[in-house]
């Protein structure tokens, strides 16, 4: 925190320095610090063996230390430039620190949730991905190369990029082919990462499967948030101004809050069975949308072709037409989601409407609470059941 708060204040001195998007980038890069700090110290508080923590407060640091390098050097070399001794040397060091970051985060995935490798076998990918954080510090160590920033690059805006001070090995030859060999085994370290997750899930316990599904949703939102802005930067044709920025900052700001957030329940499983609903209610709110936008763009085109000259009239009745359809449509969709991605939810529902229609029609009281006992169990599945009925005399 002490790094992230030098590294604000060297950003407000640089800010004539800085253009608006990275001004925004270290808005959301703050709040990333924070919340990998306080979730990693949550987690290492409660469970100190446990390296998911560690992880946790370690990408915290090494993400504002990028930061704060970055800002030192921008100040030294263009807003104040000689003041300061090492600039050059910060420069080149914000660029090591962010690949670091980015490492750390493969780290926790391979070791999440518990802290632990899926099993023995999975040592190799361990070494894999030290060799090729290794690889990457090298490369930073690589002559001919210019230092351009770290975490946003911000040397380039200020226009003080410079040549790589520490560049000892060879732009070509040996170097650079086994840097190429590197990136082939970052490629399949990062793709058997992905794979350790499934691996982890299949035979695992309910629980277990809960604490990879948390993370998991954060990946599938990243994903098709991903997704849609590529549609939409490909439908506008590049030029998306404001909508564009806000899609990029989403695509980082979910990542960025949702890693943490998602360790911090799944590690110590605070609300970790919520997983269910939320994934089905963002299945059927994203649905629902897609609906409603589909049948809005519709019913406005067919109006304005049927009313070409009451243009207004045609959008409001289109948007009137479209609330109306939102409750009804999204409680069946719900349901649909439900019964495909929450079964348990869906069964409960089941259990509890097939009571209730019970119930209308009985009238022994030994046979209602036999009917509620059973109706909680499969509802609920408790480890014990007590029903106490008292008769009204």
């Amino acid at each position: 925190m002490l790094a992230l708060a030098a590294a604000l204040v060297l950003l407000g001195l640089n800010a004539s320095r800085m253009d608006a998007s990275r001004i925004g980038a270290y808005s959301i890069l703050a709040v990333a610090v924070g919340l990998y700090a306080a979730t990693g110290r949550l987690i290492i508080s409660r469970l100190p063996g446990n390296a998911v923590g560690w992880l946790l407060g370690l990408i915290g640091l090494s993400l504002a230390a990028a930061m704060l390098t970055e800002q030192y050097a921008l100040y030294g070399l263009a807003t104040a430039p000689g003041t300061v001794p090492a600039a050059r040397l910060a420069g080149w060091c914000s660029g090591t620190l962010a690949s670091l970051t980015v490492a750390l985060l493969f780290f926790l995935v391979l070791l999440f949730p518990d802290g632990r490798l899926p099993s023995r076998r999975w040592r190799p990918v361990l070494w894999a991905m030290f060799a090729v954080v290794a690889g990457w510090v090298a490369q930073q160590l690589q002559a001919g190369t210019t230092i351009s920033g770290g975490i946003t690059n911000a040397l380039v805006v200020a226009r003080v990029t410079y040549p790589n001070p520490l560049g000892v090995f060879p732009r070509h030859g040996w170097f650079s082919g086994l840097l190429e060999v590197l990136l082939y085994v970052a490629l399949a370290t990062a793709v058997l990462v992905v794979v350790s997750v499934f691996v982890r899930r299949r035979g695992a316990s309910a629980e277990l499967r809960k604490q990879l599904s948390w993370l998991g949703y954060v990946g599938l939102m990243t994903a098709c948030w991903a997704a849609v802005g590529t549609i939409i930067e490909l439908a506008a044709h590049g030029a998306n101004g404001w909508l564009g920025t806000f899609l990029w900052a989403v695509l980082v700001l979910i990542p960025v809050a949702g890693i943490p957030l998602a360790c911090a329940v799944a590690v110590l499983k605070y609300r970790l069975y919520e997983i269910d609903r939320i994934i089905s209610r963002t299945l059927a709110y994203a649905i629902v949308t897609g609906l409603l936008v589909g049948v809005y763009a519709g019913l406005v085109l067919l109006a304005t072709r049927v009313l070409p000259r009451h243009g207004s009239v045609a959008v409001a009745g289109s948007t009137l037409a479209a609330v109306a359809l939102f409750t009804p449509l999204r409680s069946r969709v719900q349901r649909i989601v439900d019964r495909r991605f929450n079964r348990t939810r869906y069964n409960a529902d089941q259990t509890v409407a097939a009571f209730a229609a019970r119930l209308k029609d009985a009238v022994d009281l030994d046979s209602v609470r036999d009917d509620l006992t059973n109706a909680v169990q499969r509802a609920l599945e408790p480890a014990h059941v007590s029903v106490w009925i008292r008769e009204r005399r």
